[in-house]
């Protein structure tokens, strides 16, 4: 089924040893020359090395960014601290973005995991792009040379796209860093913007087309020909932004899925289902028949290195915290395992309240089509949630906090963590592989989408407007609204707002928002606005908090050269 998902799993440890060799040898250690174990030097001699090398890449993005294990680095980007969510579980916390203030700091952890993690990543990226660069030709059979050099191109754009939008001016590294260095500096985001034209534009040439890549998950032409149009938006140039973006929606056999698909066929865990809801299926993201999937990270668990994916854990209500009902009675049994009430429903498994979505993400932007737009349909956002214990005479009504008498309810818990909308893709209802007594404990098996169809038509809309052609902007978005039964938008009425609107309602939590709300220049604005926090409102995002302190611990070791930290920290 999934080779590559093993090949990925299956490097991790050796490729953080060589890591660790590579950033801390002196110069005698670079010249020796070992046979017996692996090093930078010899790793990548042959294909199969650069293969593994290529999977040691997705893996890393994949563990960082889409596992939900990393909570610091993949929290952020989905939108927590910004405009569609805020940590429910502790709003009053000083964790998770909940309080710019207190808590963005030189010395946060997350600022540090954010900027090692993508340094880490291109660092990855250099040393494999510099192997495969001196490899002899004989060396590769399987692929061309240009294919494998083409996605850790990739990969070093990719990671440089995140850290450019976090930080601003940062340093610019083409090549291995292969002695201990305190003297780096920081370059101009033009010349970072560059770098990643130039990558992604070399994988829009040398990467496979869709459907021709060795192993599902691995990167293709369409995939870099998005993430050219989004650089070329960074770089103000909206007219080539709707070029690239157009490369890809039209080369290709990219569509929107407007029918149902997929093993959700006649198994509606809630009594519905629409091709969107089927989009997020368990092994759907890999049919041949979804032609929205542009780059899929690969988690399926069947095999030996299968991975697991924590988004039933990190998305949705910790309705199993709240207590009793009205008369007195646990409020959920849960489902039986070994002759007990586990406590937990097979549907909603045990989310914690990691995320929970903003009162905009929830209710203000489904307001013009509440009924119609299918993608708030019950099946898809659960709104309702009931008593479940026969001996409560609550039994089976709708949760509503007023049937409580007076003060016997916390009630920023009771809205903020036990219950509160839930968006089922990220969960995987009744279909679970471990923990059976926690209804899966959260964890899903499920492949993820690090990119689809419709963010790249918002993404050439995004451009659409930027040269005035409003008209061309709300046929792409219409596209996608007319896939869920959603109103037409008006060219008149698409703002730069709208469009972020309707990414929220197409893609809560699945893009990068952080990036998408900078790149507008939104990001302030629309916290200040949306983030409902109800201890912390407007998250307390101050002006320059639209781009986060270069860590505190990268301004001290660099002792050799000035790297002075952005304004306001």
């Amino acid at each position: 089924m999934k080779k590559y998902t093993i090949e990925m799993k299956k490097i991790g440890g050796w490729f953080m040893a060589i890591l660790f060799l590579f950033s801390s040898c002196n110069e005698d250690v670079l010249e020796e020359n070992p046979l017996s174990f692996l090093t930078p030097e010899n790793s990548y001699l042959t294909e199969d090395g650069i293969r593994q090398g290529i999977s040691g890449l997705h893996t890393e993005v994949r563990e960082a960014f889409y596992a939900m294990t990393r909570f610091t680095t993949m929290l952020t980007y989905r939108g927590l601290g910004a405009d569609l969510g805020y940590f429910g579980e502790d709003p009053g916390t000083n964790r998770y973005l909940v309080d710019y203030v207190t808590y963005l700091t030189p010395s946060s952890k997350e600022v540090e995991d954010y900027w090692n993690t993508g340094f880490r990543i291109i660092a990855r990226a250099n040393l494999l792009i510099e192997s495969i660069e001196k490899a002899e030709e004989e060396v590769f059979s399987s692929e061309p040379r240009n294919v494998y050099l083409a996605e850790a191109r990739f990969f070093r754009a990719w990671a440089y796209r995140s850290l450019v939008s976090t930080y601003g001016d940062i340093p610019l590294l083409e090549e291995p860093v292969k002695s201990a260095r305190a003297d780096f500096v920081r370059d101009p985001v033009a010349k970072i913007h560059k770098l990643m034209e130039d990558d992604f534009k070399f994988g829009t040439e040398h990467l496979p087309t869709p459907g021709s890549e060795a192993a599902p998950g691995r990167i293709t032409q369409g995939v870099a020909w998005h993430y050219l149009a989004e650089t070329y938006l960074e770089q103000r140039n909206p007219q080539l932004a709707v070029e690239a973006a157009t490369h890809a929606i039209d080369d290709y056999d990219y569509d929107l899925m407007t029918e149902r698909f997929g093993t959700r066929l006649d198994n509606d865990v809630f009594g519905a289902g629409d091709p969107f809801y089927d989009l997020y299926g368990f092994g759907n993201h890999n049919l041949a028949e979804n032609k929205e999937a542009m780059w899929v990270i690969q988690v399926e668990p069947f095999l030996t290195g299968g991975s697991r994916n924590g988004s039933g854990y990190i998305f949705g209500p910790s309705y199993f915290r709240m207590g009793n009902t009205p008369d007195g009675y646990p409020a959920f049994l849960g489902i039986m395992y070994e002759g007990k009430y586990t406590g937990y429903n097979d549907t909603l498994s045990r989310p914690v309240a990691t995320m929970r979505g903003t009162n905009y993400s929830y209710y203000d932007i489904w307001a013009s089509d509440w009924d119609n737009d299918l993608r708030n349909a019950e099946h898809n956002i659960k709104r309702n949630f009931y008593f479940d214990n026969p001996a409560s005479s609550f039994d089976k009504q709708k949760i509503d906090f007023s049937l409580y008498e007076d003060g016997a309810r916390d009630a920023l818990r009771d809205t903020n963590q036990y219950i509160f909308p839930w968006h089922s893709k990220f969960g995987d209802a009744c279909n679970y592989f471990e923990q059976p007594h926690r209804a899966g404990g959260g964890i899903t098996h499920k492949d993820a989408y690090a990119l689809r169809f419709a963010e790249t038509l918002l993404v050439r809309a995004e451009a659409y407007l930027g040269i005035d052609r409003a008209d061309l902007a709300a046929d792409d978005i219409n596209k996608i609204r007319s896939r869920s039964n959603a109103s037409a938008v008006s060219a008149e009425s698409v703002t730069y707002d709208y469009i972020l609107d309707e990414y929220a309602r197409e893609l809560w939590c699945e893009h990068w928002r952080h990036i998408i709300l900078r790149r507008m220049g939104k990001l302030v604005e629309r916290t200040r606005k949306y983030n409902s926090n109800p201890i912390f409102p407007g998250a307390r995002i101050q002006d320059h908090n639209k781009l986060w302190p270069i860590p505190q611990s990268q301004i001290d070791l660099n002792v050799d050269a000035e790297f002075p930290q952005n304004p306001g920290y």
